[in-house]
């Protein structure tokens, strides 16, 4: 694993950036979520690194890494979501602030384990969501702007890098027996579901606002685009995220999609730093 400073330029991007919009506006939804769960993640792991017993010192180490990618995520999202925000998406804010409350209640009463769970639950969804990126959806991203396409192909590759860290502090701390299993399955439910609901009441915000201004007809196909690219995520989704449920799940012996080691190389520069 290497923290890479990509230094992303959003100052001309354009919201619509795909040319199946919805499309588009289904990853914009998408990125509140690393704008206010990577703070959280950080956060988590520093619990969580705070209790670990020294002698894991690689495992020390791959959580500096981690945090390190995860704030060069946040600050990247951030800015992305600004120029969202620019492009007349202004209430988009409005369906963050709840989000990002959540996560302030869940480091004040949740405990270490849940929240280490639910951080492991992000994260096999990160992995999941990487494969599907640049495995089944290349029909999606012909013609589609470099600015979008490279900043999610950055980060869904980090993520896939990194898709062990949380699964081996979450092993270390509570074992892998069958407690531990079934805690770890009900909190990956639990954190697909509310980040889920968030990232949906963005997709239709953001979606509903550009339907404001069509006529009937432009608004039926909008939703029919819109219902065959939920059928193909889900569909694509399905095939990595049931692997997750299996007591022998690893992520570690997930092997990396064509093209992540390429996008990785791209911003792997004399900026890179090191734990």
């Amino acid at each position: 694993m290497k923290v890479r400073v990509p230094n992303m330029d959003f100052s001309r991007i354009r919201a619509l950036w795909a040319p199946v919009p919805e499309f588009a506006q289904s990853y914009n939804a998408f990125s509140i979520v690393p704008a206010h769960i990577e703070p959280y993640l950080m956060k988590v792991m520093r619990r969580a690194k705070d209790v670990l017993d020294p002698k894991h010192e690689q495992l020390h180490e791959e959580i500096a890494i981690f945090n390190k990618q995860e704030m060069e995520h946040c600050k990247n999202h951030v800015a992305f979501n600004r120029a969202l925000y620019d492009q007349g998406y202004g209430d988009l804010r409005e369906v963050e602030k709840p989000y990002q409350q959540d996560y302030v209640r869940f480091l004040k009463d949740k405990s270490l384990r849940f929240n280490v769970a639910y951080c492991e639950g992000f994260e096999a969804m990160g992995s999941a969501a990487a494969q599907v990126f640049f495995e089944d959806l290349d029909g999606y991203l012909d013609g589609a702007d470099s600015e979008a396409v490279d900043l999610w192909k950055w980060h869904l590759a980090e993520e896939f890098e990194h898709r062990e860290v949380c699964y081996k502090v979450y092993k270390t701390l509570y074992g892998n027996g069958p407690f531990a299993y079934l805690y770890r399955i009900a909190v990956f439910i639990y954190a697909m579901t509310h980040i889920g609901g968030y990232t949906a009441r963005a997709q239709k915000y953001l979606i509903g606002v550009d339907r404001a201004s069509m006529s009937e007809d432009e608004r039926q196909a909008s939703i029919a685009r819109e219902k065959a690219l939920g059928k193909k995520v889900a569909s694509s989704s399905k095939k990595y995220l049931f692997q997750v449920f299996s007591p022998f799940y690893d992520p570690g012996k997930k092997k990396p999609s064509p093209g992540m080691q390429e996008i990785l190389d791209r911003y792997d520069t004399s900026n890179t730093v090191t734990p």
